[in-house]
C-alpha cells in the first residue's frame, strides 16, 4: 500500500504539468501544529533540509506554529539532519511526573509542563540561536497568538471565560475571533544583518503583528508558539512585542491556511521574493485555518489562498495500519499514562513506519507525475 498522498492547489499542478518539480521551485515550506502528529514529519524534513533542498540557492521561507516551530527552527540549524534525530529522539522520550489525586493519576499542572518546555527549549537551542537566526537561505516565521481583552493576561476563571468566548465568536465568523486574538508573526532578519524577512503571505484576513525575531525573544517566541491553553501556561510580555500573554500559534493559525504570495517565476526565483511553489509536509489533506475550527467541518476545505501548495500527506488506510490505526497524538500521554515505554514503543514503530514516505516522495522527484496529484 502507498503511505504517500500528494495534493495540489490549481497552479501547483500546473507548475509540476509543465515543469516537473525541482527544489528550485521551493519559496515556502509551512509547518502546522499538531503537538506528536509532527513526529511524523521528522524523517520528511531530514530529507528535504539535509538533502533536496541543498541542491538550490534560493531563500525559502519557513512558516510554523507550535512543533512546526520547533520543526522549522530546527531545519536552520547547520547540522539539520542530526539536530532533526535528536528532536526526535527527546520528543518520544519525554517523561512527565504523574500525580494522583487518590482516584487516578493526572498530567502534572501547566506550570511544571511549561518549566519542563523552557528547560528543553534551553537544551537543544542554548548558544545556538544566532546559527538559526544568520542562516543565509532561510528566512524563520515563527506564529504565536497574543490574547486581547479577557486573555490580555492569563488568570483562573478569566481566561476559561475569555476562550470560551473566543469559541463562541469564531463559530459566528472566523473575523470575529480577532476581538480576542492576535496573530503574531517573529520573523528572523535577511542576512547579513539586515532588516526583517517580509511575510510570505497577505496577512490582511486577520489581525497581524510582525516583530522581529532576536536573540532576546527566540527563546519565549518559540516557548509561546507551542503553549497550548491550560496544558501550558501562557508566555507574558515577549520583548520587542505588543505587551500581553501569548499562547499557541495554532490558535490562530492551526494548519497555516494563509494568502500565500505568488512567486515572480515558477522556475527562476528573483531577489528575496519566494519561488512558486508552497511545498507542505502534513499528517493530513485537509489544511484547517484555526485551533477552535476542529469541530467545524465546511471551514476544511481547500480556498483560492491554497492555489500554489503542493501538500504530502499519509495516506488514511496507510495510517489505519500504524499502531492503534492512527497517528501518534496529545490523547497518548493520558492512554499510557502508567505505560511510559509502551507510549515510547508504539511511537517510535509510527514515526519509523513514515521512513515510507520520505522513500515514495524521493522516487515521484524523479519522475513527477501529475496523474498522483489528488486535488486540495
Amino acid at each position: 500500500m502507498r503511505a504517500l498522498a500528494i495534493h495540489a492547489g490549481p497552479a501547483a499542478l500546473r507548475h509540476v504539468q509543465q515543469h516537473g518539480l525541482l527544489p528550485q521551485h521551493i519559496g515556502v515550506i509551512p509547518a502546522a501544529a499538531g503537538g506528536p502528529k509532527g513526529l511524523m514529519l521528522l524523517r520528511m524534513d531530514q530529507f528535504l533540509f539535509g538533502d533536496w533542498l541543498t541542491r538550490s540557492s534560493q531563500p525559502v521561507h519557513l512558516v510554523g506554529a507550535s512543533i512546526g516551530a520547533w520543526r522549522m527552527a530546527t531545519a536552520c540549524l547547520p547540522d539539520a539532519v542530526s539536530a532533526f534525530q535528536l528532536l526526535e529522539h527527546n520528543y518520544i522520550h519525554e517523561e512527565f511526573k504523574t500525580r494522583n489525586d487518590g482516584r487516578r493519576k493526572r498530567l502534572p499542572p501547566p506550570a511544571e509542563v511549561s518549566a519542563a518546555f523552557a528547560r528543553n527549549l534551553q537544551q537543544f537551542y542554548g548558544g545556538r540561536v544566532e546559527q538559526v537566526l544568520a542562516h543565509p537561505r532561510y528566512r524563520l516565521h515563527v506564529v504565536a497568538a497574543r490574547g486581547r481583552r479577557l486573555l490580555a493576561r492569563e488568570r483562573a476563571g478569566r481566561s476559561h471565560l475569555g476562550y470560551l468566548a473566543a469559541y463562541g465568536s469564531n463559530a459566528w465568523s472566523r473575523n470575529s475571533l480577532s476581538h480576542w486574538l492576535d496573530r503574531v508573526v517573529f520573523s528572523s532578519p535577511r542576512p547579513p544583518a539586515g532588516d526583517i524577512s517580509p511575510m510570505p503571505f497577505d496577512a490582511g484576513d486577520f489581525r497581524t503583528h510582525q516583530v522581529e525575531l532576536t536573540q532576546a525573544n527566540f527563546m519565549p517566541a518559540l516557548q509561546a508558539s507551542g503553549s497550548i491553553p491550560f496544558v501550558l501556561e501562557a508566555v507574558h510580555d515577549i520583548p520587542g512585542a505588543p505587551a500581553g500573554a501569548y499562547w499557541d500559534g495554532g490558535i490562530t493559525d492551526y494548519h497555516l491556511h494563509l494568502r500565500y504570495l505568488k512567486g515572480q517565476s515558477p522556475v527562476q526565483p528573483a531577489g528575496d521574493g519566494t519561488a512558486s511553489i508552497v511545498l507542505y509536509p502534513h499528517f493530513q489533506q485537509a489544511v484547517v485555518p484555526g485551533w477552535l475550527d476542529k469541530s467545524l467541518r465546511w471551514r476544511h476545505a481547500s480556498t483560492d489562498a491554497l492555489d500554489h501548495m503542493l501538500l504530502l500527506a499519509p495516506n488514511p488506510e496507510w495510517v489505519r495500519q500504524l499502531p492503534n490505526g492512527k497517528l501518534p497524538d496529545r490523547n497518548d500521554f493520558r492512554r499510557y499514562i502508567d505505560d511510559h515505554a509502551g507510549r515510547v514503543r508504539v511511537w517510535s514503530q509510527a514515526v519509523a513506519a513514515s521512513q515510507q514516505l520520505v522513500e515514495e516522495f524521493a522516487e515521484w522527484l524523479e519522475h513527477p507525475d501529475p496523474a498522483r496529484i489528488q486535488p486540495l
